[in-house]
Order: C-alpha cells, then sequence, then structure tokens
C-alpha cells in the first residue's frame, strides 16, 4: 500500500524523493518505517546519511561496482580483520556512534595469529565511514542479506504488475497535473483493491487462488 506517492516530472531523481517521504512520513503520522529497501543507484551517500541522522533509518542497498570496500569488508557479505579472520556483527553502540565487530567463538585464525596476545578481538568502526557498507545495518549482516535477497526483489515485478494492470506503462502524460490526477485514481485503486483484501469473509476464496499451486494425488494400489 503506497503511504506516500511523488508525480514529479521525468528529469527528477527519485533518489531525491527519499529524505522528503520520511518528512512527510513524520509530520502526518508521527511515525516512519525503520528500514528503507532502495535500488543501489538512486540514493547518495548524503542521502542515506540523512535518514540515519534525523529518523535513525537504515537504507540498505548493494553496494554499486564503483564503490570502494573499507575496512573490515572484503565484499558486501565478508568482514575480515586485518589478518583475514572472518568477523561478525556484534552490535551498534547508540551512544558512541559504532558499530561493533568481533570473530566467531569457534574462531580458528585467532589461536595462530602472531598478534593475539595484544589482539582486542572487537573492533569497532564508525556508520559514517561508509552509509552502505556500515550504516545503520551492516551489508554483512544476515538481516540485511535477508532485505536485501528476499524483499528487494519484489520491488520491481510488483511496481511493474501495477502498471501494467492499469495501464499505466501505454500512457505518456505531458501535463503535470494530469499525471497527479491518475496518480491520484491510481493510489485508489490500490488501497481499495487491499481494503478489499483485508476485510474479506474469511470463507471466500482468495483472489488469487487459481494461481495457487496444488498437490495431486497419485492413485497407488496399497
Amino acid at each position: 500500500m503506497p503511504l506516500v506517492s511523488w508525480v514529479t516530472p521525468a528529469n527528477v531523481s527519485e533518489g531525491g524523493l527519499l529524505v522528503p517521504s520520511l518528512h512527510y512520513c513524520d509530520q502526518r503520522w508521527s511515525w516512519w518505517p525503520r528500514h528503507v529497501v532502495a535500488d543501489m543507484g538512486y540514493l547518495a551517500a548524503e542521502g542515506k546519511r540523512r535518514c540515519r541522522e534525523r529518523w535513525h533509518v537504515a537504507v540498505v542497498t548493494h553496494l554499486r561496482s564503483d564503490m570502494k570496500l573499507v575496512p573490515p569488508f572484503q565484499s558486501e557479505r565478508e568482514a575480515t580483520c586485518a589478518q583475514g579472520q572472518p568477523l561478525h556483527w556484534l552490535g551498534y553502540e547508540v551512544q558512541e556512534d559504532l558499530h561493533w565487530f568481533g570473530p566467531e567463538p569457534s574462531a580458528q585464525l585467532c589461536s595462530r595469529c602472531w598478534e593475539a596476545s595484544a589482539c582486542p578481538r572487537q573492533f569497532a568502526y564508525a556508520p559514517a565511514l561508509h552509509e552502505t557498507l556500515l550504516g545503520l545495518l551492516p551489508l554483512n549482516t544476515r538481516a540485511a542479506q535477508r532485505l536485501l535477497q528476499q524483499v528487494r526483489p519484489w520491488i520491481e515485478p510488483a511496481q511493474s504488475y501495477e502498471k501494467n494492470q492499469l495501464g499505466l506503462g501505454q500512457m505518456f502524460l505531458n501535463s503535470l497535473r494530469l499525471a497527479w490526477c491518475m496518480a491520484l485514481l491510481a493510489d485508489a485503486v490500490v488501497l481499495l483493491r487491499a481494503h478489499a483484501l483485508l476485510h474479506a469473509p474469511a470463507d471466500e476464496r482468495p483472489l488469487l487462488s487459481a494461481l495457487a499451486p496444488t498437490q495431486g494425488e497419485l492413485p497407488f494400489d496399497p
């Protein structure tokens, strides 16, 4: 269901709409989502930083190919210490504004590391060091990877479904006022459908029941 809808000319970047959307949610409902999954190309580091500092929102995106890695990351899924021991996220310290990483309890390299006697086995990194890799939710965490792998892939198909179902893909609107009216109508359709699904009697078949998988029976003789 759409919380905030924007209608802008085609030359307006989508990345500039996240901060105004969170501001609108804050002003209208005194509520906003704590996690935002977005396209990696739409949002700059400055926008992610503003979301993190002002609303404590974790903006999760994939790492762009032109972005440089920073310690402790070797990739967006792997973090290691300077000697190569894999690290996992221990948590975020709000007062110090630091992420803490440490090796697993069963770490194998630590017992053979030449720096083991002086190693604190915990390493701190500020979110501002890299808004994409660190931010409020580091990319190597299970939560961030589930958001990217299981939630993010649904965004484009859902938008495409709405666009094709409502016939919006066949329209070219050269009037911002007409586009705004069409956007209101499209939002109304989505909200009415969501209302119908939420308030449908429990004994009725779901609208998509015909597309649901069914299990056939094999009549084997005993």
